[in-house]
């Protein structure tokens, strides 16, 4: 997802403020670039015998690229992707297969 999709307040004095709750919001795609990303990531890990929970959890934890494989150019699909991102994406599936949006 590109970065000029976020909206975030103009003025400084919201991030200093905290009494108050930044607005953070995103234009939702209709299939992201990040949910197909991740297809290819997890079906190349689990092709080459990782776990790709684990292995997707160590590289958005650490930010280190070697816990991909390159296996289906799998480790430079998702550095094309910023790791808040992942957990973005990964959030809203959890939300939406347990119902609770």
């Amino acid at each position: 997802m590109d970065r000029r999709n976020y909206k975030v307040p103009s003025d400084d004095s919201a991030a200093k403020d905290l009494s108050s709750t930044q607005y953070f919001k995103v234009r939702q795609d209709e299939e992201s670039v990040t949910k197909k990303i991740l297809s290819v990531v997890y079906e190349a890990l689990t092709e080459k015998g990782y776990d790709p929970v684990n292995q997707i959890v160590g590289y958005i934890m650490s930010g280190d690229p070697t816990y991909i494989t390159n296996y289906m150019g799998a480790r430079s699909l998702i550095m094309k992707v910023e790791r808040d991102e992942l957990v973005e994406e990964i959030m809203e599936s959890y939300i939406r297969n347990n119902h609770w949006a």
